[in-house]
This record gives structure tokens, sequence and C-alpha cells, in this order.
């Protein structure tokens, strides 16, 4: 049997999204409801991927179904495609499985000619409206297809505006139309060495490969990467008859959301522009107007659209982004979406729908997108600081963005590698600013409303964006903006308030994030759920208060060795190091005791009865160390010096023979971690006995401690023996008996050596929890120093898709996870209730978190910032895969 490789709208249904794409998947839905739909029909994404197996080459079984669905197409319309006196005339779309906006390319008015636009003109009766969509078609064509850079085009469009007179389009006249069209010939066969393409039927298969390769181009990959959509999805490609916003004053074309996507609120929001075709609201060319004066203008096209609009949420279940054009009149709709929003419109959105009865609770955590939480954490400007507004637009995505100011994107990228904070101010964006947008803290453009690509774009990113800020002029030229009598230069800091619209000079101060209403509303449901624990990582009384406020449930890593960076601390913690026998050792311990202590009563006090995990120092040593460079030049400038400095001489050779003596070749795998407490145990003792010298004054304040002493880098079974009976001998010593049994302490291992995953079961023995360290783990389980890694060969690695995601970012589930799992199995043989989790950075990323529910871990650990993602990923994880495996071992056993 032929597989079906172009299916007519009406044969097509949402459930073939796969083979459809997003658009197709919901024009056919839409034509089936009976919605008024242009006619059309989709080649699928099976067609798509056949076309490069095949070497970029359109089979012959695509062209015979491409000729027959042209065929269908011509009947519904009563239109022939290429005929002089009736043309049918077809738009040809990208459509791709998951939503990419504006990542790939679509031609529009496909079908005219120099015959065919004679036959428009006399159809319309409007000459002047014909020779327009023909210049258009000219430039899409040429640039999509032919891949002639836009700016030629562009260059001849203002050479007939500036001899007419006029500045916009729609003021050209039918006699400067034709003087362009003639122009772009020239364009066209200059820059390709063949003449635009005459036979109309050469014009769509040329389209359809063009937006087939587009599925490649470089933003497509770029913004594929960033949202980790599959390349081997493939694009599908929507054949749709036209029909023409740009006709005259009857006429228009706009978008809609069924509910605002900046804020949430079911109001019915959009923007629409008379006399004009969609890629000019799209593009932000022309600043629209806003949908509301549609009610005014055409009370009962709105009345259509608003009904139309209600009837799609209702079925799709969730917020839409509908594209619409009127033609003489009348109203057609050529797509629905569910609409791009930001973290805080999803989750009012999301809450809403719940409440109004659309959906469940659990379907309502399910749609979130985790990687979109963390906008919720944007910060705003303090507006008491506030005394410079120097421009206003329209507040496109919410968020404050500070940086220096660029106009192209390419300098974007380029300031953001060099490790500055930019702002990209165009006049509009396009797809080709892709790199820029992401590169940017936030994206500023003079033209464009709340719809365009650069605030649609920004909002799916989580970036401030204002748009349409018409006061604002760019001299690109000159690389400077210019704002009525205020000149702002590329370099000069520049602050945006993409919540309000503002344009601010200069660095404003910012103040944090707040947690919304429907984000805790949200966050109790996914409590509710959810059986996979969220812990944080925190190294600091701060840092441990803020995580109960996000919603921890414990402390998963203290970093002990975090807590001696400060100017005050480092300096004893050096002379520690450096100390030359046991006894200055114990001195500089001594200071530092009560600095441990005061860090954990802290933390004990932030968790009051909640578990905290606390690893023993585990640093390189040479990062508390003086830079050994910085030593060797200053003793080799001391030694040219006068006899006056002979004290300062001797200080320095000292320090420099010490820190030689201390110098490792790899002090990632040197004397780090328990292998640090075993050469020098009255390190770890100290620390011990802070811990517990914190848990007394707690406890004697009626705080409920549960401590959970992590003994770090353990790759064999009698490190940890060893210092676990240190644990033993120095807690009964300072709690006493009776504190003792009020402090159920656990002594536990960071598990982040292979050899430790491998011989689990003998490591368990010793052991009440294991955490995975996953960080140092996925380094010693590939063989990557991370530093190194993500330097020099692991982006060019994942390009090339040696490897599907950077494995510190995405947990490596069938190399590094197959050990953390294979350890918690074996561990939990000889301990059932073993206590796992894992506390690298991947305890926040989605992905990971998915695996460690399957595998059945107790709990993830994060940074407080990811907190609110990680229990809402933990929910998901439950409502994807149900019943983890560490319930069912406990259930079995």
């Amino acid at each position: 049997m032929i597989q079906k490789l172009a299916i007519p709208f009406q044969d097509g249904n949402a459930s073939m999204k796969a083979e459809l794409g997003g658009k197709g998947a919901n024009l056919a839905e839409m034509t089936r409801a009976g919605l008024p739909v242009p006619p059309g029909f989709t080649i699928t994404t099976q067609a798509c991927l056949a076309f490069f197996k095949q070497g970029n080459r359109i089979s012959d079984t695509l062209l015979e179904q491409l000729a027959a669905a042209l065929k269908h197409l011509e009947q519904q319309k009563n239109q022939t495609f290429g005929n002089g006196d009736n043309p049918l005339l077809v738009s040809v779309r990208s459509g791709s499985v998951s939503s990419m906006p504006g990542m790939m390319d679509t031609i529009l008015n496909l079908g005219l000619n120099d015959r065919t636009v004679l036959g428009l003109a006399s159809l319309t009766r409007n000459e002047k409206f014909a020779y327009d969509c023909y210049r258009r078609l000219m430039q899409m064509f040429g640039s999509v297809v032919l891949g002639i850079e836009s700016h030629h085009f562009e260059q001849e469009l203002h050479r007939v505006k500036e001899k007419e007179g006029v500045h916009h389009d729609q003021d050209v006249t039918v006699e400067g139309w034709k003087a362009l069209i003639e122009a772009y010939k020239l364009v066209i066969l200059a820059k390709t060495g063949t003449a635009f393409p005459q036979d109309v039927h050469e014009q769509l298969q040329m389209a359809v490969e063009a937006v087939f390769k587009s599925w490649h181009n470089t933003r497509a990959q770029i913004y594929r990467k960033l949202n980790r959509i599959p390349d081997e999805q493939g694009t599908a490609v929507n054949v749709q008859s036209m029909v023409f916003g740009n006709m005259g004053d009857n006429c228009g074309t706009g978008v809609v959301f069924t509910r605002n996507p900046s804020t949430g609120e079911d109001t019915f929001f959009g923007e629409y522009l008379i006399n004009a075709q969609g890629e000019d609201v799209v593009a932000g060319i022309r600043t629209p107007l806003a949908i509301a004066a549609l009610e005014k203008d055409r009370p009962d096209i709105y009345r259509q659209l608003f009904e139309a609009s209600k009837q799609l949420e209702k079925h799709y279940k969730d917020m839409q982004d509908i594209e619409f054009t009127v033609e003489n009149n009348k109203l057609y709709l050529l797509q629905t979406r569910n609409g791009k929003r930001n973290a805080q419109a999803a989750l009012k959105i999301a809450v809403d729908l719940v409440y109004e009865g659309v959906l469940t609770k659990e379907e309502a955590i399910n749609r979130m997108e985790v990687s979109h939480l963390d906008q919720l954490l944007h910060r705003g400007i303090d507006e008491g600081a506030i005394t410079d507004v120097i421009a206003t637009g329209l507040p496109a995505s919410p968020g404050a963005a500070i940086g220096q100011l660029v106009f192209d994107a390419d300098t974007a990228a380029e300031w953001s590698r060099a490790g500055k904070k930019v702002i990209l101010a165009r006049t509009e964006t396009t797809p080709d600013d892709i790199h820029g947008v992401i590169a940017s803290e936030g994206v500023l453009t003079s033209r464009g409303g709340m719809t365009s690509h650069a605030a649609v774009v920004a909002r799916g990113m989580g970036k401030p964006c204002v748009c349409g800020c018409e006061e604002v002029r760019i001299v690109l030229d000159e690389k400077r903006m210019i704002i009525g009598s205020t000149i702002v230069e590329e370099g000069e800091w520049l602050t945006l308030d993409g919540a309000t619209g503002r344009v601010l000079q200069g660095e404003m101060p910012l103040h944090e994030a707040r947690m919304t209403n429907e984000l805790l509303v949200m966050l109790k449901w996914a409590d509710e759920i959810r059986t996979l624990k969220v812990f944080a990582n925190a190294d600091n009384p701060q840092d441990a208060r803020m995580a109960r406020e996000l919603g921890a449930e414990g402390i998963g890593l203290c970093r002990t060795e975090h807590m001696f960076f400060a100017p005050t601390r480092l300096p004893v913690v050096q002379r520690m190091i450096l100390a030359d026998d046991k006894t200055e050792r114990l001195k500089a311990l001594a200071q530092l005791l009560p600095m441990q202590q005061s860090d954990f009563e802290g933390m004990f006090e932030a968790m009051d009865g909640l578990p905290v995990t606390i690893r023993l120092l585990d640093p390189p040593l040479h990062e508390f160390l003086p830079n050994l460079e910085d030593l060797q030049k200053r003793h080799a400038q001391l030694a040219y010096e006068n006899e006056e400095s002979g004290v300062e001489k001797e200080e320095v050779a000292h320090l420099l023979r010490k820190v030689q003596a201390l110098h490792e070749a790899n002090p990632m795998l040197g004397q780090r971690g328990c292998r640090l407490g075993i050469v020098y145990p009255e390190i770890y003792d100290m620390q011990i006995e802070a811990i517990f010298r914190a848990v007394s004054r707690c406890l004697d304040r009626g705080i409920r401690v549960l401590p959970e002493i992590m003994i770090p880098l353990v790759g064999h079974a009698n490190e940890l023996r060893i210092l676990r009976e240190l644990v033993e001998f120095v807690a009964p010593q300072v709690l006493g008996k009776e504190k003792l049994r009020e402090c159920p302490y656990k002594v536990g291992t960071m598990i982040e050596v292979p050899r430790a995953a491998l011989t689990a079961r003998q490591i368990v023995a010793h052991s009440d929890f294991f955490s995975f360290g996953t960080n140092d783990l996925t380094q010693m389980t590939f063989g990557y120093s991370r530093d190194d890694a993500e330097g020099k060969f692991l982006s060019h690695y994942v390009d090339q898709k040696l490897l599907p995601h950077n494995p510190f970012q995405v947990l490596d589930t069938e190399g590094v996870g197959q050990l953390i799992e294979l350890a918690v199995n074996t561990g939990r043989l000889v301990k059932p209730s073993l206590k796992t989790g894992i506390c690298g950075e991947h305890g926040g990323d989605k992905d990971s978190i998915f695996f460690c529910h399957l595998i059945g871990l107790d709990y993830v650990s994060c940074s407080p910032y990811r907190i609110p993602m990680a229990r809402i990923a933990a929910a998901q994880a439950f409502i994807h895969h149900g019943i983890s495996g560490a319930v069912k071992v406990a259930e079995a056993i």
C-alpha cells in the first residue's frame, strides 16, 4: 500500500500530529469542526524525512500525490493553478510537530507570474493589490527559496518609496509596484544566474523543497537545541489556498490569543492591521491596533472571531494563538495552536482552567513547562530608584534586564561569550536573530506588537522584552539609538522593564522575584501528587532559609568547604592547610570551629525538624592556597631587591616551598575528601565536633535537629568504616547520653567514584544513606574534566550528535545512571531502608528527575531557586510513570 504523503485538511484530525505537524493537525481539526478555514492539504513529516534521506530530492510518489492534491484543491476553490483568468494562489508554510514559531520559512501568494497577476487584477478589480501580491511573492521566494539576502530586495523597495515620496508600503502606487517587480527580476537574475520561474508548478515544487530544507537552517537548529526538540521529527508542509487581507480597507489580518499570554488573564488579547498580510503583523513591520478596536470598527467580524476563539479554547482545553484574515468583510481562520506564554501566564491559565472545571490538577501540572518556572524568579526594578524613563513601549515579556546596548545579533553573541551582559536593540527582530536573543539579557524593538517575532520568542525563553517602542530610532551605521534629544551609544548600559514596557538609561537597582499565588497553588497540588522528595543544596544559613521558603524538605548537601571562602575565614584555612605540624594545625582548627558551629546552628534552625546533610571537607586543596605562579613571580622579584626585603623574602620562600609540596598534578583526583580526613583526622574531628556542638545548642532551644553526616569521595568500604568510627566516637562525647537519644543522626557517603557504586554491597554495611554526587560521578565515569570538556570539545560532541546532551546538564542514564541504579539496588538488598538521592546539578533537571523517580530514589537535591521546578517535575514524573521503584520494592518486602 502506497503511503499517503499529501493529505487534504478534511481527511486529517488532531490525533495525526506526528504526521501532519501541529499546524496541519489543527487545520484539519478546525475544518472538521466547520470553522471558516481556507481549504488546503498537508505534506507529511514522513515526506520531509524521505526528502533528506534521498539526498534533498522529492520522490516521484510525492510529486504524483502533490499533483492530485492540488487538482482536488482546484475543484474545491473552482480555480485553476496557473490559469490566467481565474488563478488559484496558495501559501506554503512549515508545520513542525513541536511548536517552533518563526523558526522555519513561509511563502505566500505562490502561483503568481506575469500572466496570472493580470487575472488576479481583473478578478479583484484592484490592479494595485495584484501587483503588491506579486512583489511580495518575488521577495519571499527570492529570499527563502533562492537564498538571496533580503537586504537586496529592501534596498529596491526603499528606492521606490523614496522616488514616490511615501513612507508606508500601502501608499506605493501600482506603477511603483510594477517598477519594483522589474527591479526584483533583475536582482534574482543577477544573484542566481536564472530568471524568476514563471512556471507555477516549478514554483510550488521549489517552495516545498525550501520549506523542507528550512528544518535544518541555523535558527531552527538553535531553537531545537534550546528546547530539546528531536531533529528526527522533521517538518510537515501546509499548502493552503490564499485569502487576502491586503485588498483594501474592508480587509485585514491579525493574531489573537484567547487569554493574555503575558498575564494569563481571561481577556481576549491580540492585534490586527487593516489592509495587510499576515507577515506584516508577525514581522513587526507595522505597529498594529489592539484587537479591542476591531469590536468598534467591525463588530460582526469581532463577534465571529471571539466565538470561534472560545470554541477552539474549549476544544483544545488551552489558550489558543489564532491567525486570522478578513477578506472583503469575510472572516477566515488560518491556524490555531497552543499559545506561547511566559511562566506567570502559564501558571494562571492552568490554575484557572482547573477552577473552571476544564482541566484536572494532574493535567494542569503535566502541561507546565518546567524550564519556564524559573521565569517566575525574575527580578524587578526597584521603583524607588527610578528617575529617568527615556522611552516606553509595549510590555511584551516580563522581568527586568540590565545590559550593555548592542544593535545586532552577532555582536550580542560575541559580547556574551566575552562575559558581558547585553541588551539587544533592533528595529524589529527576525528569526535570523535567534542566537542574539539567546545571548541577551533582554530585547528592545522600535516596531512590532505583542505578537511580533521578538515578543513571541522572548516570552518563550523567559527573556524580558519591550516591543513597539516607536520613540526609539536606531541608527545602525552609527551604532547608536536616538530617543528625542537623548542619544545612547553602543556599549552604554540600559535597563528594560518587560512588565511595564519602560526603557531606562543606566543600571537600575533590582528587587528579587516573589512567589505568586498561582505558583503556590500549583506547588501545593504537585506536593500532593509526587513521591520524590525535594531537598536543597545550601552552604549557609541564608541559603537554607531561602530554600525553606521555596519548599525544600531538607538540605541534601551542605558543602562545608564553601563556608571558608569569606575574606575573614580564608587566611585561617590557609594557616591550617600550610601548618608545619599538628600543633599549628590544631590552633587554626580551634579558630575555625566556632565559625562552623555558628553556621550549622543557623542551618539547623532554618530547617527545624527537617534533615540536614552536611558533607565533611572536600576541597581540592589548591582552591584554598595562594596561587603558585604569583608566588614564583613574587619570589623572583624579591631576589633582585635590596637586603631590606629579607624578612619578606624568607616568608615568601617558605610559603612557596609549602605550596610546591602540596601541589598536585590532578587536584580533582588528589588528596581531597575522605583521603584528607584519614591522613589528617583532626580536620574531620573539628568539623564533627562543630556539628554536634551546634546540635546541642539547638536542642537546648527546642529546635528539632536531624543531622546527616556525609563522608565524601569514598571509594573503598574501609575508608567509610574508619571515618564512621570517628563520628561515633565524637558524637557521644559532645552530646552526652541524654541528648544522643534526642538526636537520631545518620552517617552516610557521597558516591562519586565508580568503584563505590560497583562495591555498594560492601560500603552499605557502614552507611545509612547513599547520596550520589552526579557532577563528579559524571566526570569520573566519562573521564572528562568538566572545565576542559565544556571549554573545548563537549559542545562539538553535542552538535555532532555524538552525545544527546551535555552530560553535566542532563544525567547520562545509560552510563552514570546505570551505576546509580546498580548501587541503589545492591545497597537495598543489604539494607532495604537505605535512603538514596542525588545532590549534583542534575537534581534540578526535569529529565534527570524523571530518571531518579523511575529507579526509586528517595529525593533529589538542587540549588534553592530550582526547588519549584523540581517539585513540579517530580509530580510530572509520578503522573507519567506512576509508583516509583522505591515504593514497589518496599511493598514487595
